[in-house]
């Protein structure tokens, strides 16, 4: 089936008003919900949100709920005066210690409850640092789908091999942004991945549980391959069996196997 506004619908969840980075996705085939996301890399995506930022955007509106109450000033203060922080430059940027743009994508795939929401004297700072991150990775594993913007093709792979839907036309992959279009030095880059260690951490977890995810559909996808072709040619059966095609070949590397913790929890959840 193509998936179309009839099919499926995005809705961004309470948790994600700053920046569409969490969605509620709705099939209305099953008449499900699920919790779905995209991550970037950490890089690209702050020197992105500072762009936005530059241009005089936003997310005052957002409530930043949590435990059932907003931060108060003293727990979250504001790293400007006026209306907008228009035309600040990247350096202003990285200096203000309460830029929620630090971190950012684990702040918002993990429960802040655990550590006091933005009460920072809750948990010391390295243990909440610990808490927030395996939070994110757990919800990220809990997710049926995640995809990475740097990987668009494999994303679509993923997204419409796990619920059973395929897209019109096929994910374009755009290294020209905003981001890639800013100038820094190796000394800003480094600053930058200091500023976002959270992120950096879980964006390498995140690559390695997508790439698990990927060949695990793959092998799925030559399983059936295979067992339609014996199908349709059962004198060949015993010659198909005898020669399975091997992975990895053409000089890649080969296929690492998903882990049975991932095996079991398509099984028994999805």
């Amino acid at each position: 089936m193509q998936a179309n506004l009839c099919t499926f619908g995005l809705i961004p969840s309470p948790h994600s008003g700053e920046q569409a980075l969490l969605f509620i996705f709705w099939q209305q085939i099953t008449g499900k919900f699920y919790y779905i996301t995209l991550l970037r890399d950490p890089v690209s995506r702050y020197l992105s949100e500072w762009r936005h930022v530059q241009r005089g955007a936003t997310w005052k509106t957002s409530l930043h709920m949590c435990d059932g109450r907003t931060p108060t000033p003293e727990e979250l203060p504001s790293c400007y005066e006026g209306t907008d922080w228009s035309g600040c430059t990247l350096q202003q940027f990285m200096d203000c210690p309460y830029n929620l743009a630090n971190n950012r994508q684990v702040r918002m795939l993990a429960d802040l409850s655990l550590v006091g929401c933005y009460n920072m004297s809750f948990v010391p700072e390295k243990k909440r640092a610990q808490i927030l991150l395996e939070s994110a990775k757990k919800n990220l594993r809990d997710m049926a789908f995640f995809g990475l913007t740097e990987f668009q093709r494999k994303t679509q792979y993923l997204f419409e091999r796990t619920f059973r839907l395929r897209f019109i036309r096929p994910f374009m992959q755009y290294n020209s942004t905003r981001a890639a279009g800013v100038d820094v030095d190796n000394d800003t880059i480094l600053r930058i991945e200091e500023l976002n260690e959270l992120d950096m951490q879980l964006y390498d977890y995140a690559k390695d549980l997508f790439q698990q995810r990927y060949q695990y559909k793959r092998q799925l996808d030559r399983r059936e391959q295979r067992l339609r072709g014996q199908a349709q040619f059962p004198l060949f059966r015993g010659r198909i069996d005898l020669q399975p095609r091997e992975e990895g070949g053409g000089g890649e590397e080969p296929a690492r196997l998903p882990t049975e913790d991932y095996m079991n929890h398509i099984i028994n959840r999805w």
